[in-house]
């Protein structure tokens, strides 16, 4: 089937994708046990990776002319690009505004939340899987949770609206941290999304078995709380969400495996090397990079992005017997 003559990131199931998910770095500063080994990973050469103009370039074309209105900045861990306030303001300015959040696991984001802020940035995830200091020390292989609360509150006091966790539970590691996050999120004014774990570890040993599945947060939380639907429509969001006992306070969980959401599925990716994802568990990207290195048009580019776009799977396919996990890790693709 022809792509029709539409400025839009379309594709063939009739799916728009407004929400572009940018990742700045490959690189991070914890060694998470389901994300990376202990010893991490070869990083990008920096010459692969996008420099501050050919990165707001990118996304300059993505608002002008591809119809993106909301930008996530994420890693990798994305508070380790240098010049990440400039970053920041630069896209920020763009017109027409695009809203601007970034994933981060939170540290050293204490003394910066204000400056971020300040630069443009409107929103902000944090990753967080425990609040108990021996068990994130456990997980992450970082005794560093004191800094990560510390950054949330700091991005709380800088207006940083709202503040979003996600958490992912792990059987026989952290399960008994539903109830424990909920209530701290709760306590604090946060907004908790648990995440099914997903086969994007650069190990390549994620297992089934070891997940905890939506039903079974859900059942967890369900022991402690009264879960009721959340009222306003759900639309391309990820999460699923409850009010908990009554509200105003929610939870979600983002179910990628177990209830995929392909089927209204939003969201383009851009890596920090430049290669554009039509889907996290892709296995083909469009090179970008080269095509800006070697002075193409930015109405080339344009194309390029379009018709990577077009060619997107009706889904992740996870669940059929022939899925391959990606090549690359979670911390190279951008969460």
């Amino acid at each position: 089937m022809p792509r029709p003559d539409n400025p839009a990131l379309i594709d063939t199931f009739g799916r728009v994708a407004t929400d572009l998910r940018v990742s700045l770095t490959d690189k991070c500063n914890l060694r998470c046990t389901y994300c990376m080994p202990a010893e991490g990973l070869e990083w990008m050469p920096s010459a692969d990776v996008l420099t501050d103009d050919e990165l707001v370039l990118l996304l300059r074309i993505a608002v002008e002319q591809l119809g993106i209105t909301d930008i996530r900045l994420t890693g990798g861990e994305p508070l380790l690009r240098q010049g990440l306030e400039k970053i920041v303001e630069r896209v920020a300015a763009l017109e027409p505004r695009p809203r601007l959040s970034m994933t981060t696991n939170g540290i050293g984001l204490a003394k910066r939340a204000k400056s971020l802020a300040d630069a443009g940035l409107d929103r902000i995830n944090v990753s967080l899987d425990t609040v108990d200091r021996a068990l994130f020390e456990t997980i992450t292989r970082r005794d560093r949770l004191s800094h990560v609360l510390a950054g949330m509150a700091a991005a709380r006091e800088a207006g940083l609206d709202p503040v979003k966790v996600n958490a992912v539970l792990m059987r026989g590691l952290n399960e008994d941290q539903a109830v424990p996050l909920l209530k701290f999120c709760l306590a604090e004014g946060y907004h908790l999304r648990f995440i099914e774990q997903m086969p994007l570890d650069a190990q390549h040993g994620w297992n089934r078995g070891d997940m905890i599945t939506a039903e079974e947060i859900l059942g967890m939380l369900g022991e402690e709380f009264t879960l009721s639907p959340f009222p306003a429509a759900r639309g391309g969001a990820p999460a699923e969400r409850w009010l908990v006992d009554g509200g105003p306070g929610d939870v979600g969980v983002i179910a990628s495996v177990t209830r995929p959401f392909c089927g209204a599925c939003e969201r383009t990716r851009l890596t920090a090397d430049g290669a554009v994802r039509s889907c996290l568990f892709s296995n083909d990207e469009t090179d970008l990079r080269a095509l800006v290195r070697a002075g193409a048009r930015e109405e080339e580019v344009a194309d390029a992005w379009r018709a990577t776009m077009w060619g997107k799977l009706a889904g992740h396919e996870i669940n059929e017997a022939g899925f391959a996990q990606p090549i690359r890790p979670m911390s190279a693709i951008g969460g």
